[in-house]
Order: C-alpha cells, then sequence, then structure tokens
C-alpha cells in the first residue's frame, strides 16, 4: 500500500515538508509506503483547455504532470500539502493539482485524500476548504483528523514546536491508514458509480 505526497512549497524541507514528514512516520509504521513529490518550486503551467486528455489519457504538456498521474493510478491515498499565499493555496500547486485530477485517465474512486496546509498566521481555512473540493469531486473519500490539518510557523523549525499541530497530522495519518487497510479489505464490495449525460444549466 502507498500514499503519495505532493508537496507544494517552493522551499524543499520548509513546512509542509515537516508536515509530511511527520505524516510518513505514521502511515510507514502502519506499514503504508510514502512518496513526497516537490512541486512548489517547479515550472508548472496550467491547464489551457484543449482536450488532449480526453482524447488521449494524458495532459498534452508532458511534466511532472504526467509522472505523477502514472504514480497516483497506483497509489491508495493521497495528501496534498500547500502553504498559505493570501488566503489560497500556491499558484504552482493549484496548477498542478488541477490539471493532474482533470487529465489523469485512472480511476480515483475510494483512493483516500487529505490535504495539509501551513500558515504563518491566518489563511488556513480558505487553503484547506479549496484543495479539500478535488477529493468530494472525484469520489475520494476524505480522511479525518481531531483538527483541521494545519501547522504554523514560517520555517520548518518552527513547525516542531506547534505540538498541536504535528498531533493533529499524526491523528490524521493514523486516520488514512486505517481507512485504506478497511477499504482494501472490502475493494470486492465498493459501489459502482454511476454515469450518465451531463446536465448544464442552461440549455
Amino acid at each position: 500500500m502507498k500514499v503519495l505526497m505532493i508537496n507544494g512549497s517552493p522551499h524543499p524541507n520548509g513546512c509542509i515538508h515537516t508536515a509530511l514528514a511527520e505524516a510518513a512516520k505514521i502511515l510507514n509504521e502502519q506499514g503504508i509506503e510514502t512518496e513526497e513529490i516537490q512541486v512548489g518550486n517547479k515550472d508548472i503551467r496550467g491547464c489551457v483547455s484543449c482536450g488532449y486528455c480526453h482524447k488521449n489519457g494524458k495532459c498534452v504538456f508532458n511534466d511532472l504532470v504526467n509522472e505523477t498521474a502514472v504514480k497516483l493510478e497506483e497509489a491508495d491515498g493521497l495528501i496534498i500539502g500547500s502553504p498559505v499565499y493570501y488566503g489560497m493555496p500556491n499558484g504552482t500547486l493549484l496548477s498542478f493539482v488541477q490539471r493532474l485530477f482533470y487529465s489523469c485517465s485512472c480511476d480515483l474512486h475510494m483512493k483516500v485524500g487529505a490535504s495539509v496546509v501551513s500558515c504563518r498566521r491566518g489563511g488556513n481555512s480558505g487553503t484547506f476548504q479549496s484543495m479539500n473540493m478535488l477529493f468530494g469531486i472525484s469520489g475520494m473519500p476524505t480522511a479525518p483528523s481531531s483538527y483541521w490539518n494545519d501547522v504554523h510557523g514560517y520555517t520548518g523549525e518552527d513547525v516542531q514546536k506547534d505540538i498541536e499541530g504535528l498531533r493533529t497530522i499524526r491523528n490524521l495519518a493514523g486516520n488514512m491508514a486505517f481507512m485504506i487497510k478497511a477499504i482494501d479489505a472490502k475493494k470486492d464490495e465498493i459501489p459502482e458509480v454511476e454515469r450518465g449525460e451531463m446536465f448544464n444549466f442552461i440549455r
């Protein structure tokens, strides 16, 4: 079993990495492999709505998005982490995950999702909510914790002092491990997704 971790911070060893590493410890203890992918310092462009992915099963821009899509197909869970920029996720991360979720041809149904945010002081709730929107539309159950998944600080060292934040991350990882194992144990009973014609409000 494996959880993919997307680090949306431009700092490879910053606040988000510190939070993801804390989650990885718990997941690894539960026998679940983890892999962290650094996104926040990469040159990632946004979707151009060309429709290439609908015909070819991958994005027209052959970059880290397509590389990650292959790994996401094999993963059982996904954690997306972002710093707070003006009450929003990092723009690079948004471009990345929007293209990843839209162009990925794999079935995300019942892969467990979670998001983690870091902020110096505020703006975490809006960032957290916007990233969680990806999971619900993709049929991914969202792992809960004992608080919203945010850590506070300006550096990784600051986050190490946020005892409640790190406890929240550990609880998140424990719940995610439980959910992944429970879903795997019942994988033959996962309900099928009904699909059909899409409805436009203006016709």
